[in-house]
C-alpha cells in the first residue's frame, strides 16, 4: 500500500493528472452517455471498444467492453476532464516530443486530467490513477468492466452529460514483444516503462443514441456485443501483467 501511495504521489505531481476543481457551482444533469473507443494516434494499437456511463445526479454507473489490447497485462483506465482541455482524443500533432508516439503528457491538452479512476475495487479518485493491482488485466486482450455508484463532483457529472469527458485506456506494446518494457520510461513514474502508461484507446462520452445503451456499438463487432452481455456476471480476474508492472504489483501488496 505504501508503494501504491508513492505511485499516486508521482502521478499527482504531473499537471496532466491534477483533478479539475471548478470554482463555481454546477448543476449536474442526469443522462446516458456512450463513447466509441478507438486507437490513439501514433501508438500502434489495433484495439477498440465501447464505454457507457449513466449519470444520476453526482453518481455514475460505468460499463466498458474492449478488445485488441495487450493481453494479460494491467490497463489503467480513466475518465478525463479539464476545463481548458479540448475535450477530445489526442491527434498526431500532439506529439510534443517529436518521437512518433503519444504519451500521457502529450495527451493532456486533448483530454485533460484524470477525474475518475476506473478501478475494479476501492478508491476511484485520481489518487488511484496508477493503482495497477486494481485495474483490469485484459485476459486475452479483452476488457469487460462494470462498476456502479461511483461518486463524482457536480462539475464532473455535468462535464460527462455535456460531452466534455473522455474515456482513456492506457497500456501499449510499441515493440510488439507481448509485455511492458523498453528503455523509454513513463513520464508519470520513471520506474515504469512508457508502454505501461501510454494511452492505447480513447473516446469522448456523448449522449447515447436511442438503443445505443444496448448495442455495444463502437466498431468492435459482435464480439463486443457478446462481451457486454457478460458484464453483469462474475468475471474471471486474470493474474496481472509482466515486467515492471508485475514487480510493482507484488510490492503494492507487501
Amino acid at each position: 500500500m505504501r508503494t501504491t501511495s508513492k505511485i499516486a504521489s508521482v502521478a499527482l505531481g504531473s499537471a496532466v493528472l491534477l483533478p479539475f476543481l471548478g470554482a463555481g457551482v454546477a448543476q449536474a444533469a442526469d443522462g446516458n452517455t456512450m463513447a466509441t473507443l478507438r486507437p490513439v494516434a501514433l501508438n500502434g494499437v489495433k484495439g477498440s471498444g465501447t464505454a457507457m456511463v449513466t449519470v444520476s445526479g453526482t453518481r455514475i454507473d460505468v460499463t466498458m467492453a474492449a478488445n485488441g489490447l495487450l493481453p494479460d497485462n494491467p490497463h489503467a483506465a480513466h475518465i478525463h476532464f479539464g476545463a481548458d482541455a479540448r475535450h477530445e482524443c489526442p491527434v498526431a500533432a500532439d506529439d510534443a516530443k517529436n518521437d512518433g508516439t503519444i504519451n500521457t503528457t502529450d495527451g493532456g491538452p486533448a483530454y485533460g486530467p484524470i477525474v475518475v479512476s476506473l478501478t475494479k475495487t476501492g478508491d476511484t479518485s485520481p489518487k488511484s490513477g496508477l493503482a495497477v493491482d486494481r485495474f483490469d488485466t485484459a485476459p486475452g486482450g479483452k476488457i469487460n468492466y462494470e462498476r456502479g455508484s461511483i461518486n463524482v463532483s457536480s462539475d464532473v457529472a455535468q462535464a460527462i452529460t455535456e460531452g466534455k469527458a473522455v474515456v482513456v485506456v492506457h497500456g501499449v506494446d510499441h515493440n510488439d514483444n507481448g509485455k511492458y518494457d523498453g528503455e523509454t520510461k513513463s513520464d508519470l513514474d520513471p520506474s515504469l516503462p512508457t508502454e505501461a502508461t501510454d494511452p492505447a484507446i480513447c473516446g469522448v462520452l456523448n449522449a447515447a443514441p436511442a438503443g445505443g445503451m444496448d448495442t455495444g456499438a463502437g466498431g468492435t463487432g459482435s464480439g463486443t456485443n457478446e462481451s457486454m452481455l457478460l458484464l453483469g456476471g462474475g468475471l474471471l480476474v486474470a493474474a496481472a501483467g509482466t515486467g515492471a508492472f508485475t514487480a510493482r504489483k507484488a510490492r503494492n501488496r507487501a
